[in-house]
């Protein structure tokens, strides 16, 4: 048996594309190391959104190249965005890796592997579509949390965004796909199921010539197995009133909303290829408002796109305020190759930059701490993911934290809970953004 090291890398989407290779992997005979070292093989998945995903692949290359040369390992498989990205000069930059896939080429990682094992050079870029988004996966997450994903690629060719060059089209998997995926994923012992696209609300366009997002929904809503159904990537201007009215009228399809606007100014929207402005934003959020009860907010802020203005910022930070998103998460324009943004006139300076990043994680913070106190006293269904040593308390999420990228509930117990029990806390106090609470019982 081949032994496999695997690092994954970058987004949930990325690492589902992970779980079907490992499952791949499992079927044809290669064990499975939880470390790299002294592997094999080694398997690196790279991301290649943004700069710092880009710096962070290639750290992890150069590492595992570094324990190859000292004999630690032995083949090396580098496949995922970085690679598809950069094909043209990556074999050139590692001539030590010994197998490149690109994304369309997942389906190969069992023939990848063995060239690498034999030390045999092999690289594979098929279509981007070819990308291979649905079949046997090793579960890589925390039971009982699990990831599914609903469709691959994108068409909205946002300017600044390198998504559709590195995944290709923008493509649905089917309504029956799907739901047999979440009932094996339930059966596993899966109880929050977390829906995930580049653009979910985009869900069905391609190959039932509507938006089906809420017809799939209700469906999943109908395997009572799953506690809490998260949905992620929600397109502002594709969040119609029906989407709204499934998630309002079931109750495991929890009141959190995960909407990236980006930025709020029509003139910056209009130059990042994206639609609206502040009034339709504010708008879209009050439907919401009004339509999920107690309903809870991401979104993901970029700031310094070419030719934003102090006006511009303004318009974006007053929003902000006015909208009271209570997760905000925010980051600095990138320049990507080969899109249109990275050659837009009236660059911003990476000061200017950073103040306005700076300035909107202060009103995030701000915000975040306004609306966790209102939440003392209260109740708050948890799922529980560890206890922390240090401050010798359990800790897990409510129905208001993704995984990764929101804050968690701290909690003290007289009775030790179970590790993915659902558990009920009294919250009694409060940081920057997260919660404190006791124990109430176990639901």
């Amino acid at each position: 048996m081949i032994k496999i090291g695997f690092i994954h890398l970058g987004c949930a989407k990325n690492q589902i594309d992970s779980e079907l290779m490992l499952a791949l992997l499992k079927q044809n005979d290669c064990e499975l190391l939880d470390e790299y070292c002294d592997a094999d093989v080694v398997v690196i998945n790279t991301c290649g959104f943004i700069e710092s995903a880009k710096v962070e692949a290639i750290e992890n290359i150069v590492e595992v190249i570094a324990l190859k040369n000292e004999g630690r390992v032995g083949g090396i498989v580098v496949c995922g965005c970085l690679s598809e990205r950069y094909k043209e000069e990556i074999e050139e930059q590692f001539p030590e890796v010994d197998c490149f896939l690109g994304t369309g080429s997942y389906k190969s990682i069992v023939t990848a592997v063995k060239a690498a094992y034999n030390k045999t050079k092999y690289c594979e870029f098929a279509a981007k579509e070819a990308h291979i988004i649905e079949g046997d996966r090793i579960i890589t997450t925390q039971l009982p949390t699990a990831y599914i994903k609903i469709s691959e690629g994108c068409d909205n060719c946002c300017s600044y965004c390198a998504i559709p060059l590195i995944r290709g089209k923008f493509r649905s998997r089917t309504i029956e796909s799907i739901v047999a995926e979440a009932k094996h994923l339930a059966s596993i012992g899966v109880r929050e199921l977390i829906v995930i696209a580049q653009d979910t609300t985009r869900y069905g366009e391609d190959i039932y010539n509507k938006k089906a997002l809420p017809e799939l929904l209700q469906k999943l809503a109908e395997i009572r197995e799953f506690v809490w159904i998260r949905v992620m990537y929600l397109y502002p201007d594709r969040v119609t009133d029906e989407l709204l009215y499934v998630i309002a009228k079931n109750d495991n399809i929890i009141n959190y909303i995960e909407m990236p606007i980006q930025h709020a100014s029509g003139k910056i929207l209009k130059d990042m290829n994206r639609m609206g402005n502040e009034k339709t934003l504010l708008a879209t959020i009050q439907k919401i408002r009004d339509t999920i009860p107690n309903v809870v907010l991401r979104t993901t802020i970029m700031v310094g796109f070419p030719g934003e203005t102090e006006n511009d910022f303004e318009i974006l930070y007053e929003f902000l305020k006015k909208a009271n998103i209570e997760k905000i998460g925010a980051f600095t324009f990138s320049p990507e190759e080969n899109t249109k943004a990275a050659t837009m006139p009236n660059q911003i300076d990476d000061d200017t930059k950073q103040r306005r990043y700076e300035a909107v994680m202060d009103l995030a913070e701000t915000i975040s701490i306004d609306n966790l106190c209102k939440r003392k006293g209260q109740t708050l269904t948890v799922l529980v993911e560890g206890y922390d040593k240090y401050i010798k308390s359990y800790f897990g999420r409510s129905y208001m934290d993704a995984p990764e990228i929101d804050g968690k509930v701290f909690f003290t117990a007289k009775n030790p809970p179970n590790l993915g029990d659902f558990v009920l806390v009294t919250i009694d106090d409060y940081d920057n953004y997260d919660l404190y609470g006791k124990l109430k019982e176990t639901v």
